[in-house]
């Protein structure tokens, strides 16, 4: 996460600032987009999709709490607190933009049974996170295509903020491969570094996330 900057941690309070209606339609463009390349499954479809889109939205406003106030030692340890949540809208951003498409393209066949068919996919990401991976590289190749260029250059200030966007975005939808056994490892080894059991702050922590 980047340093604690109180000045952007303001606006982000504040709730950022008016986008320009180009970057508006640009952006209700890209999530129709999204939309059409899921699938009609049972259940990775754009339904489940827009569900946890909104999960995950609400989760973040009961963390970053519109209610705080403007002082500048509160903002900094609602930073620390939260591991910089609270101030870094490209996290935000990266967190719900992975909800959505984070079952983009999914053909309602689990991995296991794509690896064991030796589907395309399989064979193309070498039988790990197949979906997964496969729609994070659909969902980052698109939202870069020159369509979007106006609404990334507003998410985005330079190639430094793209490849942290990107590492975030990886990150999230790799992370809701559960029949990997090496990341649920690697998922469990995450929770317990950040929620130590003697930390006096982990009950208080647990229950922001959950």
């Amino acid at each position: 996460m980047p340093p604690f900057d109180p000045e952007k941690a303001k606006k982000v309070l504040k709730g950022g600032e008016d986008l320009p209606d180009l970057v508006i339609s640009q952006l209700k463009d890209l999530i129709s987009t999204i939309s059409k390349l899921y699938h009609n499954n049972s259940f990775h479809n754009f339904d489940h999709a827009s569900h946890v889109t909104m999960s995950a939205n609400k989760l973040l406003q009961r963390i970053v709490t519109p209610a705080a106030q403007e002082n500048g030692e509160f903002l900094k340890e609602a930073h620390e607190y939260t591991f910089g949540l609270t101030s870094d809208p490209l996290t935000q951003f990266a967190i719900v933009f992975s909800t959505i498409i984070h079952d983009l393209d999914h053909s309602g066949v689990g991995n296991p049974q794509l690896i064991k068919e030796k589907n395309r996919l399989a064979s193309m990401y070498g039988g790990k996170s197949v979906a997964e991976q496969n729609s994070i590289d659909l969902a980052l190749d698109l939202l870069t295509s020159t369509t979007y260029s106006d609404l990334l250059s507003c998410i985005c200030a330079d190639e430094e903020d793209f490849r942290r966007l990107r590492q975030l975005v990886i990150n999230c939808v790799m992370a809701t491969d559960i029949f990997d056994k090496e990341l649920l490892t690697l998922r469990n080894n995450r929770w317990k570094k950040a929620f130590n059991e003697n930390d006096e702050w982990t009950p208080d922590l647990k229950a922001t996330i959950v």
